[in-house]
């Protein structure tokens, strides 16, 4: 057997991958920080309270966000992992993505895409009320 973590091995074998070994990044990403892809430049913003290290990448240019698992359309992420406080992803929410404009779509972890916009009206998460049934 080989010397992987115990995570790595069976999430591997289970999409019929070779074993994969532990990663160590060469740096982490602060708050600000922009990430190159081709000739994309992606903002980071950090939002650690989904997981821990959980950053999100904005493309201003092309009015871009990708949420990973953060934000959905019609959800939040969850916060129910270790050092996860649902009321600070919520926060961080409203004060770090939604000011980013109406108009921004955002591709999340999974799920369709949405618009900012569309999530601050329409997002039960997002309602300062929650509705009565």
């Amino acid at each position: 057997m080989s010397s992987g973590c115990r995570v790595c091995l069976p999430q591997s074998r289970m999409f019929g991958l070779d074993d994969c070994q532990p990663l160590t990044p060469d740096r982490w990403l602060n708050e600000g920080d922009t990430v190159s892809v081709g000739n994309v430049k992606l903002t980071g913003a950090a939002l650690p309270w989904a997981y821990a290290g959980h950053v999100v990448f904005f493309d201003d240019g092309a009015r871009l966000l990708i949420s990973g698992d953060v934000l959905f359309k019609g959800g939040v992420g969850r916060s129910d992992f270790p050092r996860g406080d649902h009321a600070q992803l919520i926060d961080a929410i409203k004060r770090k993505l939604l000011p980013l404009g109406d108009d921004v779509k955002f591709i999340a972890g999974h799920g369709p895409m949405s618009t900012l916009g569309h999530e601050r009206l329409h997002n039960p998460f997002l309602q300062d009320e929650l509705p009565v049934w």
